[in-house]
Protein backbone atom coordinates (compact mmCIF):
# COMPACT_ATOMS: atom_id res chain seq x y z
CA UNK A 1 0.00 0.00 0.00
CA UNK A 2 3.02 2.18 1.00
CA UNK A 3 4.48 2.17 -2.22
CA UNK A 4 1.19 2.99 -4.49
CA UNK A 5 0.62 6.15 -2.44
CA UNK A 6 4.03 6.90 -2.97
CA UNK A 7 3.37 6.57 -6.92
CA UNK A 8 0.70 8.03 -6.57
CA UNK A 9 1.71 11.15 -4.56
CA UNK A 10 5.05 11.03 -6.81
CA UNK A 11 2.94 11.52 -10.41
CA UNK A 12 0.59 14.39 -8.50
CA UNK A 13 4.27 16.29 -7.67
CA UNK A 14 5.36 15.67 -11.44
CA UNK A 15 1.89 16.38 -12.94
CA UNK A 16 1.64 19.49 -10.92
CA UNK A 17 5.17 21.04 -11.15
CA UNK A 18 4.71 20.11 -15.27
CA UNK A 19 1.50 22.06 -14.85
CA UNK A 20 3.15 25.15 -12.99
CA UNK A 21 5.16 25.25 -16.23
CA UNK A 22 3.00 24.12 -18.86
CA UNK A 23 -0.46 26.17 -17.89
CA UNK A 24 -0.89 29.43 -19.93
CA UNK A 25 -3.39 30.79 -17.60
CA UNK A 26 -1.52 31.84 -14.02
CA UNK A 27 -4.13 31.05 -12.30
CA UNK A 28 -4.24 27.85 -13.31
CA UNK A 29 -0.81 27.91 -13.19
CA UNK A 30 -0.88 28.49 -9.17
CA UNK A 31 -3.90 25.24 -9.24
CA UNK A 32 -1.25 23.30 -10.44
CA UNK A 33 1.45 24.25 -7.79
CA UNK A 34 -1.23 23.73 -5.26
CA UNK A 35 -1.46 19.72 -6.45
CA UNK A 36 2.35 19.89 -6.11
CA UNK A 37 2.44 21.07 -2.88
CA UNK A 38 -0.18 18.84 -1.64
CA UNK A 39 1.35 16.00 -3.54
CA UNK A 40 4.80 16.82 -1.25
CA UNK A 41 2.92 16.94 1.97
CA UNK A 42 1.75 13.15 1.32
CA UNK A 43 5.90 12.14 0.68
CA UNK A 44 6.54 13.90 3.61
CA UNK A 45 3.96 11.95 5.69
CA UNK A 46 5.19 8.95 3.95
CA UNK A 47 8.94 9.71 5.04
CA UNK A 48 7.52 9.74 8.99
CA UNK A 49 7.80 13.58 8.69
CA UNK A 50 4.19 14.58 9.90
CA UNK A 51 5.40 17.98 11.30
CA UNK A 52 6.79 18.74 8.00
CA UNK A 53 3.65 17.64 5.82
CA UNK A 54 1.88 19.77 8.45
CA UNK A 55 3.37 22.62 7.57
CA UNK A 56 3.56 22.14 3.99
CA UNK A 57 0.12 22.05 4.00
CA UNK A 58 -0.93 24.49 6.35
CA UNK A 59 2.15 27.61 5.39
CA UNK A 60 2.57 26.90 1.55
CA UNK A 61 -0.21 25.26 0.40
CA UNK A 62 -2.61 27.61 2.48
CA UNK A 63 -1.39 31.09 3.13
CA UNK A 64 1.42 31.21 0.64
CA UNK A 65 -0.85 30.01 -1.96
CA UNK A 66 -3.93 32.03 -1.17
CA UNK A 67 -1.11 35.26 -1.01
CA UNK A 68 -0.14 34.35 -4.60
CA UNK A 69 -3.83 33.52 -5.88
CA UNK A 70 -4.95 37.19 -4.61
CA UNK A 71 -1.47 38.50 -6.51
CA UNK A 72 -2.86 36.82 -9.96
CA UNK A 73 -6.24 38.06 -9.47
CA UNK A 74 -4.86 41.82 -8.92
CA UNK A 75 -2.23 41.61 -11.47
CA UNK A 76 -4.21 39.91 -14.17
CA UNK A 77 -3.45 37.33 -16.54
CA UNK A 78 -2.07 39.53 -19.60
CA UNK A 79 -4.23 38.62 -22.16
CA UNK A 80 -3.98 40.78 -25.36
CA UNK A 81 -0.20 40.77 -24.70
CA UNK A 82 1.84 40.95 -27.76
CA UNK A 83 4.46 37.61 -27.82
CA UNK A 84 7.57 38.98 -26.84
CA UNK A 85 11.16 36.95 -27.45
CA UNK A 86 14.06 38.16 -25.35
CA UNK A 87 16.18 35.78 -26.99
CA UNK A 88 16.27 35.31 -31.10
CA UNK A 89 15.63 31.45 -31.89
CA UNK A 90 14.60 30.97 -27.87
CA UNK A 91 12.14 28.83 -28.82
CA UNK A 92 14.39 26.48 -30.30
CA UNK A 93 17.13 26.68 -27.34
CA UNK A 94 14.74 26.31 -24.81
CA UNK A 95 13.87 22.67 -25.55
CA UNK A 96 17.33 21.60 -26.19
CA UNK A 97 18.70 22.82 -22.98
CA UNK A 98 15.95 21.40 -21.12
CA UNK A 99 16.55 17.81 -22.92
CA UNK A 100 20.14 18.45 -21.90
CA UNK A 101 19.66 19.45 -18.16
CA UNK A 102 17.23 16.24 -18.25
CA UNK A 103 20.43 13.98 -19.45
CA UNK A 104 22.73 15.73 -16.90
CA UNK A 105 20.20 14.97 -13.63
CA UNK A 106 19.24 11.05 -14.89
CA UNK A 107 22.77 10.54 -15.22
CA UNK A 108 23.49 11.91 -11.68
CA UNK A 109 20.55 10.19 -10.22
CA UNK A 110 21.33 6.66 -11.68
CA UNK A 111 24.85 6.92 -10.70
CA UNK A 112 24.61 7.71 -7.12
CA UNK A 113 21.60 5.70 -6.15
CA UNK A 114 21.88 2.79 -7.68
CA UNK A 115 24.62 2.15 -5.11
CA UNK A 116 21.41 1.99 -2.34
CA UNK A 117 19.21 -0.36 -3.86
CA UNK A 118 20.81 -3.49 -1.63
CA UNK A 119 20.40 -1.06 1.66
CA UNK A 120 17.25 -0.86 3.83
CA UNK A 121 18.03 3.16 3.50
CA UNK A 122 18.60 5.67 6.22
CA UNK A 123 18.57 4.65 10.25
CA UNK A 124 15.49 7.63 10.95
CA UNK A 125 16.39 8.71 14.79
CA UNK A 126 13.49 8.99 17.24
CA UNK A 127 12.93 12.70 17.18
CA UNK A 128 12.88 13.10 13.01
CA UNK A 129 10.48 15.26 11.97
CA UNK A 130 9.38 16.76 15.64
CA UNK A 131 8.78 20.28 15.98
CA UNK A 132 11.68 20.89 18.31
CA UNK A 133 14.25 19.74 15.34
CA UNK A 134 12.62 21.39 12.95
CA UNK A 135 12.91 24.90 15.18
CA UNK A 136 16.42 23.80 15.96
CA UNK A 137 17.32 23.29 12.05
CA UNK A 138 15.14 26.01 11.00
CA UNK A 139 16.35 29.03 13.65
CA UNK A 140 19.55 27.93 14.28
CA UNK A 141 21.19 26.36 11.56
CA UNK A 142 19.41 27.34 8.83
CA UNK A 143 18.60 31.17 10.29
CA UNK A 144 20.20 33.01 7.40
CA UNK A 145 18.08 31.38 4.31
CA UNK A 146 14.87 30.84 6.42
CA UNK A 147 14.97 34.65 6.76
CA UNK A 148 16.14 35.35 3.58
CA UNK A 149 13.33 33.27 1.77
CA UNK A 150 10.45 34.65 3.64
CA UNK A 151 12.03 38.01 2.86
CA UNK A 152 12.03 37.06 -0.91
CA UNK A 153 8.48 36.05 -1.09
CA UNK A 154 7.63 39.35 0.55
CA UNK A 155 9.39 41.06 -1.88
CA UNK A 156 7.89 39.34 -5.02
CA UNK A 157 4.49 39.87 -3.91
CA UNK A 158 5.00 43.75 -3.44
CA UNK A 159 6.98 43.84 -6.56
CA UNK A 160 3.98 42.25 -8.15
CA UNK A 161 1.35 44.93 -7.08
CA UNK A 162 3.26 47.59 -7.09
CA UNK A 163 3.90 46.70 -11.36
CA UNK A 164 0.14 46.18 -11.41
CA UNK A 165 -0.21 49.79 -10.30
CA UNK A 166 1.99 50.81 -12.75
CA UNK A 167 0.24 49.11 -15.90
CA UNK A 168 -3.02 50.06 -14.38
CA UNK A 169 -1.72 53.91 -14.52
CA UNK A 170 -0.01 53.70 -17.80
CA UNK A 171 -3.10 52.39 -19.08
CA UNK A 172 -5.49 55.31 -17.73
Amino acid sequence: MEEVLFFLAALGALGGAVGVVAMRNPFYGVLALIVHLFSLAVLFLLLTAAFVAAAQVVVYAGAVMVLYLFVVAYVGSGEGESAWEPIPGQRLLAPLLGIAVFVELSVAVLGSSLVALDSDGPEVGSGFGNPASIGHVLLEDFLLPFEASSILLLLAAVGAVVLANRRKQDAA
